[in-house]
């Protein structure tokens, strides 16, 4: 990196963790430090909101995603619209006529202490789990750049945010997510024109858009119903709105958000103009990943994108059957180019497709044989480099300075999303676990002091995990796997509040508690895609806790 692109990123950095601590200083009060003191604006809270969901891990994975599978994935996003018009309609309201701190109190009064801590612990381990995968994601990115022990590079993410959530909670939570959201936009509107603007003169976007179609990377629909195939429109529409009910509905770590509004209307149009604004934001940053594909096939593009495994395979007695492998896939790009001149605009993609289906079967072959040399002379090294394509192209294709913004974007978006958990993560522990099962609840001065101290706690724990995290399959379908496995749980748990009036308070813990261990049981066993895990659990939990009860009364 050069001069430029340093003082670029520790400028950005260093203005987000300044005003935050600034901005939010006078915070004196309990109520202020967890709930914003209740003043936050709708287009602030809808922006807070976009903020929490899009974690580095959003930046970093996402366009590898794409990359190497295609659009498919924002059929995960379908959902979400109809999710959020039910959390406005029936959530939401329900949580500022109660003036809850938390999503959990309420169902102490619905139920009893044990399901509201049961619910606060399901939700402790699940965020605790995803917030440590939040400083991992961009410590990736940084141990690329810089060759420093990602250990180091978790301790000092995770310190950059502890600063200021400790130092203003809330409040600080959103407003540093304003400008982090600016940076965010900015960075991958400016990612998207180089992009574009280094396709040979030819090629126009057009152009590029039937190119990656007929490489079968705008698979935007897959209407199947094989459940083995992860991300379908059925998964999405099904799947994916009882994950974002759940998520957006439950999760502390969004509903503090919107708690801190001025009104219940505030609240709504928050979530609302996230809902318009999310799955455009995605389709976007698939598409970048689509038109990184685009530009290698104009580019020489490495057999694998992490360059620890590569450097790791060539200083091994397997370098020469890396290099075959190597020479192989050029070949192989040199044959793809010799069609794509053969075509003027693209237009017949059926044809198009039908010459670059063996050849990309063939680069397919070479890649897993890659992988497996990988596996084998370095197991200890990621082999899977999905996550790291994006920021290869980063550091290899972009002018100097906007390297910078680009690892501004995944850096700030790491420290808005693991702002927002932090800080739902020590107030529930604080309001769901402490004071309700202790003899003198703390108040004003020591309840905020505790909730700060039990912020730095979380903050350790994060990084903690973050050391340990080993790479998944996909970084980003890591976070949403530890995700459904408990979500469905939970937003079962408080739709029988809010539905089943008749359902006991035994039962439905009882319930709970086995429904956990048969969706853990689930996904270990390989049985369903995960998204399916959210309905799953969110019907099970239901479904026992009525049968449970109605035994009890009989």
């Amino acid at each position: 990196m050069s001069g430029i692109d340093w003082l670029i990123l520790l400028l950005t950095l260093g203005f987000i963790v300044g005003y935050g601590v600034w901005k939010t200083r006078a915070v004196t009060t309990a109520h202020e430090y967890i709930k914003g003191d209740e003043k936050t604006p709708w287009w602030a809270i809808g922006l807070s909101v976009m903020a929490t969901q899009a974690s580095a891990i959003t930046f970093l994975s996402t366009p590898g995603q794409a990359y190497f599978s295609g659009m498919g994935f924002v059929q995960f996003y379908f959902g979400l619209p109809l999710a959020i018009v039910i959390i406005c309609l029936i959530f939401i309201p329900l949580y500022k006529k109660l003036k809850v701190y938390t999503a959990y109190e309420y169902l102490e009064s619905r139920f009893d202490k044990k399901t509201r801590v049961l619910t606060a612990v399901l939700f402790l381990i699940q965020r605790g789990l995803a917030t440590g995968i939040t400083i991992y994601a961009p410590s990736i990115v940084l141990s690329v750049v810089l060759g420093w022990p990602l250990v180091w590079l978790n301790i000092c993410v995770g310190v950059l945010v502890i600063i200021y959530t400790v130092s203003g909670g809330t409040k600080a939570v959103t407003v540093t997510q304003k400008q982090q959201m600016a940076v965010i936009f900015a960075g991958m509107f400016a990612a998207f024109f180089i992009i574009y603007t280094s396709l040979p003169n030819d090629m126009n976007l057009y152009k590029a858009f039937c190119l990656a179609k007929a490489n079968d990377k705008i698979n935007l629909i897959n209407t199947s119903f094989d459940l083995k195939n992860r991300y379908t429109i059925w998964t999405g529409l099904i799947g994916g709105t009882f994950l974002m009910l759940s998520y957006f509905g439950t999760d502390q770590s969004q509903v503090q958000r919107y708690l801190s509004s001025k009104s219940i209307r505030e609240s709504q149009l928050g979530l609302l103009f996230n809902a318009l604004l999310k799955v455009p934001m995605q389709f976007f940053i698939l598409f970048v990943g689509v038109m990184v594909f685009v530009f290698y096939q104009f580019n020489t593009a490495p057999l694998s994108f992490n360059p620890q495994a590569e450097k790791a395979v060539m200083d091994s007695s397997q370098a020469a059957a890396y290099v075959t492998l190597k020479n192989e896939k050029e070949s192989l790009e040199l044959a793809k180019q010799k069609i794509y001149k053969s075509y003027h605009n693209y237009d017949d993609n059926e044809g198009l497709a039908d010459q670059l289906q063996a050849l990309n079967f063939k680069l397919q072959k070479n890649k897993e044989a890659s992988i497996t040399l990988i596996d084998m002379v370095a197991p200890e090294v990621e082999s899977n480099d999905k996550d790291y394509v994006f920021i290869h192209f980063i550091l290899h294709h972009l002018p100097k300075g906007l390297i910078g913004l680009l690892l501004a974007v995944i850096l700030s978006a790491a420290m808005s999303s693991t702002a927002s958990e932090l800080n739902a993560l020590a107030t529930t522990t604080v309001v769901d676990l402490y004071q309700p099962n202790v003899s003198q609840p703390k108040k004003g001065t020591q309840l905020m002091n505790l909730t700060k101290l039990t912020t730095l706690i979380w903050g350790i724990i994060a990084i903690a995990v973050a050391c340990i995290a080993p790479l998944f399959d996909n970084l980003i379908q890591l976070v949403n796997i530890i995700g459904s496995i408990f979500y469905g749980n939970i937003l079962g748990i408080f739709l029988i509040a809010f539905f089943f009036k008749k359902i006991t308070s035994n039962a439905v813990f009882i319930g709970a508690l086995l429904t956990q261990f048969i969706v853990m049981g689930v996904y270990f066993s390989d049985i369903l895609p995960f998204l399916w895990l959210n309905l799953l659990g969110c019907v099970l939990v239901i479904l026992l806790a009525a049968i449970l009860s109605n035994f009890k009364k009989k």
